[in-house]
């Protein structure tokens, strides 16, 4: 086997991975991001980017480098019962310097952070590698072993680290290698992803419409008795979200799509003839949802973040942004003891430690929040026999009338329980005014920015 040294082994190459090695690079810590596929280039579920990951890509200096990505601003967004609309999110109210959620494609984002990190000399990514298994000595992790997976693939390299760390998403092959304890929590429903296409104002006006009528912009929610879809603004078309009782995707499938299509055209008739797009099941994706947690986030030698620690639900759409506010705090308390010379395993591991206590509140609050949506929420609107209603909620009509509290749900959403910054070393040298500029005005919809 060929063997090598590095510092930091991190395995997955996601957001919360790139992150964290751009980080710990600045810090000038050895590190190498080991990714598994041989480019960026898939169908990624999460695609969005929230507010307080967007004040870090500011705090990195990276903010112009993103802002030509093409992305599309979710300001707002509404729920639309069977007893009318209401508004439930706005982000324009919070104090940030993008007060917005920004929908772009995940592998426009990944290439982005991993060509800045490309750019520091202690930075390594190793594509087309899979981690099979962990290395070990006197009962710590000392690195890993993995294998090459492109086409010419197969050959097995043994890389050894003083802290690997875990970020491979909620089937982390690193995880289940530690054998750490994992609780799971149970689920109401499995979620169907599939894109529709969005009429712009331009089309509508053709085909003489009411444009204002048709075709909300940012973020919508449809419920109804026994359903339940979410609808994201993309630009040109939307990302939909069905909710299915768990475990009925393969009944569904036994029978034709125009099940799926009816359903759409009940809920959102204004949709007409775009549900045609879905020609066949092939253009429906499951995601099995999961909700766990590990009960300890390390072990001497190794540390999970992310998913890979606590896999979240899709209700409200925030895994992403925990997962790279773990990041942050792991190269803030990790990065200076990985930088000495050599690492003391004591001090790595005691900062290892250390990210679970300062994580472990918001992934608390954040997955009970989510607990307690799936049984009030989602279980009754899911059920075959959930009444109708002919008014609002009272949560929703709350934040009908009183406007300024809509900032509560745009703020856990948007920022999270405890948003992390960069520290001053992991941020360009230049002045504090540059770093917060913007090509785009805040809130704009990046109209400009090509693929």
């Amino acid at each position: 086997m060929a063997q090598d040294r590095t510092t930091c082994a991190i395995a997955g190459g996601g957001p919360a991975g790139i992150v964290l090695g751009l980080m710990l690079a600045r810090a000038g810590v050895e590190v190498t991001v080991l990714e598994k596929h041989a480019d960026f280039l898939r169908d990624f579920r999460g695609d969005t980017v929230h507010v307080s990951t967007m004040t870090l890509i500011d705090e990195l200096g990276l903010w112009d480098r993103f802002a030509q990505l093409p992305w599309k601003s979710i300001e707002k967004a509404q729920v639309v019962m069977d007893a009318g609309p209401s508004p439930v999110a706005d982000m324009t109210r919070l104090r940030a310097p993008h007060p917005f959620v920004a929908m772009v494609p995940q592998w426009h984002l990944l290439d982005m952070l991993a060509a800045a990190a490309a750019e520091e000399p202690t930075f390594t990514l190793l594509r087309n590698a899979e981690v099979t298994d962990l290395r070990r000595r006197a009962g710590r992790v000392t690195g890993l072993r993995w294998r090459e997976t492109g086409a010419e693939g197969g050959a097995e390299h043994d890389l050894a680290a003083d802290l690997v760390v875990a970020c491979d998403g909620r089937d982390s092959r690193v995880r289940a290698l530690t054998g750490l304890p994992l609780r799971s929590y149970d689920v109401p429903m499995d979620v169907w992803w599939f894109r529709l296409a969005r009429r712009t104002r331009s089309e509508a006006e053709l085909d003489h419409r009411d444009s204002d009528a048709d075709d909300p912009a940012g973020g919508l929610g449809r419920v109804s008795p026994g359903r339940f879809v979410v609808m994201l603004d993309r630009g040109d078309y939307y990302q939909a979200a069905y909710m299915i009782r768990r475990g009925t995707d393969a009944e569904y499938r036994r029978g034709p799509v125009q099940v799926l299509r009816d359903d759409l055209l009940r809920l959102l008739p204004w949709l007409g003839d775009r549900v045609d797009g879905l020609a066949s099941w092939d253009d429906v994706k499951l995601l099995q949802v999961t909700l766990d947690r590990l009960e300890r986030w390390s072990a001497p030698g190794v540390l999970c973040i992310g998913d890979a620690a606590h896999a979240m639900s899709p209700v409200g759409g925030v895994g992403i942004n925990l997962a790279v506010q773990d990041a942050v705090a792991t190269a803030r308390d990790l990065g200076p003891v990985l930088a000495a010379a050599p690492p003391d395993p004591a001090a790595v591991d005691r900062a290892a430690a250390g990210v679970q206590r300062r994580r472990w509140l918001p992934t608390w609050v954040t997955q009970t929040g989510q607990r307690l949506a799936h049984r009030a929420v989602i279980r009754a609107a899911l059920s075959e026999d959930a009444p109708g209603r002919d008014r609002l909620p009272p949560p929703l009509r709350v934040l009908q009338r009183v406007p300024a509290l809509q900032v509560v749900p745009a703020r856990l959403v948007g920022v999270g329980v405890l948003p992390e910054h960069a520290p001053e070393w992991a941020r360009p040298a230049q002045d504090a005014s540059a770093k917060n500029s913007s090509a785009f005005p805040s809130g704009s919809v990046n109209d400009s920015a090509q693929p």
